[in-house]
């Protein structure tokens, strides 16, 4: 955790680094080799970055998977507060940096500690940061989105990369449409044996005639049992990291 929180910290200053090295006063003087321009676009692009930092780790981590499957147990428990979205979202946080630790380590091994031990400049820093990104969703992205993006790339006339290095601007939206189907795909398979408990206890409770109480108040109880039963979130948490490439 330690060590991702300073990976990120990292990437989004290394603006500021460069920075650093050229106006040895104060952040707030012009850099001495540079112009006002440039030094303007610089602090602009860092406050960008740091804005968007949420989303870009939503964007290319294992994230969105994770909340989709347990925003979909949730509902087909017919829970609608247990766990609290404070208790889901941190629990998504968490799997996703155990699963994406390798790319974070390989990440400030090949790009942090270089420019921090002034081995490589700003420029190579940043890319071999992202590479470990883009080898985990490339990895990890259906040929099918891939293809539709790099189609819609092309008739826009975008440039998509080569086959090894796919452009960040076509990878990373087909990295999230294949997130998104298979986080739907998970969903689907938690929430049919819910349903079969909802069937069965609205077929017994029409049967028996007791048609003033709500199927779903006594099939909910029914449902918690089996799922602690069957040890629910060990089956669900070890089917969502194995199924990470």
């Amino acid at each position: 955790m330690i060590r991702l929180l300073s990976l990120l910290i990292a990437l989004l200053a290394i603006p500021g680094v460069a920075l650093a090295q050229q106006s040895p006063t104060s952040l707030l003087n012009l850099p001495i080799d540079g112009s006002a321009a440039a030094w303007i676009i610089r602090t602009f692009g860092l406050l960008t970055v740091l804005s968007i930092a949420p989303g870009i780790l939503v964007m290319v981590t294992s994230f969105p998977r994770f909340i989709i499957a347990f925003s979909i147990l949730r509902t087909g428990m017919g829970l609608s507060t247990a766990p609290s979205n404070l208790v889901l979202i941190s629990m998504a946080l968490f799997m996703t940096f155990y699963v994406m630790s390798p790319t974070f380590d390989r990440a400030w091994n090949d790009g942090v500690q270089p420019l921090l031990r002034n081995e490589i400049n700003e420029a190579d820093a940043v890319q071999r940061i992202a590479e470990p990104f883009r080898t985990f969703m490339s990895a990890n992205t259906r040929d099918k989105d891939l293809s539709l993006f790099v189609d819609l790339a092309r008739e826009r006339g975008q440039s998509v990369g080569t086959p090894e290095a796919i452009d960040y601007r076509v990878l990373i939206p087909a990295f999230m449409l294949s997130e998104i189907r298979r986080g739907f795909e998970i969903g689907f398979l938690i929430v049919l044996p819910f349903l079969v408990i909802d069937m069965i206890v609205a077929a017994i409770t029409m049967a028996m005639g007791m048609m003033m109480l709500p199927p779903t108040s006594i099939s909910l109880p029914f449902k918690i049992l089996f799922f602690v039963l069957i040890d629910g979130w060990n089956l669900l948490v070890g089917s969502l990291v194995r199924s990470f490439n």
